[in-house]
């Protein structure tokens, strides 16, 4: 016979198990990419990425001599440019 704690952590493994392809992946999300990872988020290449920087349409944060994007701004130039459709 199952004891309490046993009979909890069933339950418990149950309910994850039940819920698991609804939460997707748990890891955290980091604020900051850099440009490569920022290029995949935006399914451009890396040179597209950076003539985009360098056009001033991406704003970027910078710690000494590494360029970050911020997924926030990232998110926004996607909303931006979207195109109504015809």
């Amino acid at each position: 016979m199952l004891n309490v704690e046993e009979l909890l952590d069933s339950l418990a493994d149950r309910v994850a198990s039940k819920l698991k392809p609804f939460l997707g992946s748990a890891s955290i999300q980091p604020r900051l990419m850099s440009v490569k990872h920022a290029s995949e988020y935006l399914s451009r290449s890396e040179q597209a990425v950076q003539h985009l920087i360098a056009g001033g349409k991406l704003p970027t944060v910078r710690s000494d001599r590494r360029v970050f994007l911020d997924r926030l701004d990232l998110d926004r130039w996607i909303e931006e440019n979207k195109q109504d459709p015809v």
